[in-house]
């Protein structure tokens, strides 16, 4: 009689949290299918799942994209609560969007524990010529060696370093960095509200942990 293996599975979640503009939505679009929409567009909330195999594990990335808007506290303590890992996205040229960085990752050891390491500052627009390389500098170096956190400058528009907000992750959650191609090459994505139970088209936008 044949037996049949059962496949070991593994499932992450990525919360990207930040101010409305700073490119959340833009970051994850140019991650999934490598495309820049020059037309800002408020993101409710979206859900995106990626599936492939490494090593005999089937893994399951969702990546939760959020609205820089948070009319409801208590739902989004609950998406921070079941998250594995968190990007925080702010600009340069916003000193504002930087606070809210400070605030969100507050927010985040309030919840899940000072001792919480997963989490990745990300410094977007890079491409900008506004933007201080200095002040950049003074950033990456109090996330780096006073909060213990990742640091990445990129640029949707561009694509620079994308990729890396994505291996940064992967790294947070104790996955080998080397998937981050195999993300890139098996795009099995579904955009879905956060009880799991309907699918909808890829990019389209909808309310699910309610945040808005």
């Amino acid at each position: 009689m044949m037996s049949l293996s059962v496949q070991e599975q593994r499932t992450v979640r990525f919360v990207f949290l930040g101010a409305a503009g700073v490119g959340k939505t833009a970051l994850i679009s140019r991650f999934l299918h490598d495309r820049f929409d020059f037309k800002y567009t408020r993101t409710v909330e979206e859900l995106h799942a990626l599936e492939y195999d490494t090593d005999g594990v089937r893994i399951r990335v969702e990546v939760l994209d959020t609205s820089g808007s948070y009319a409801f506290p208590a739902m989004r303590a609950l998406c921070i609560r079941t998250a594995d890992a968190f990007a925080l996205v702010y600009t340069a040229e916003e000193r504002d969007s930087l606070e809210e960085v400070q605030r969100l990752r507050d927010e985040v050891l309030e919840i899940k524990g000072e001792t919480f390491t997963g989490i990745t500052v990300v410094e977007n627009k890079a491409d900008l010529e506004s933007r201080s390389r200095l002040a950049s500098a003074d950033v990456m170096r109090t996330v780096e060696e006073e909060w213990g956190a990742g640091f990445v400058e990129t640029s949707a528009r561009t694509g620079e370093n994308v990729v890396a907000v994505f291996r940064d992750l992967l790294e947070q959650v104790k996955l080998p960095s080397r998937v981050s191609p195999a993300l890139r090459r098996r795009r099995q994505m579904m955009t879905r509200d956060t009880s799991g139970t309907r699918e909808k088209p890829p990019m389209k936008k909808h309310n699910s942990c309610a945040i808005s």
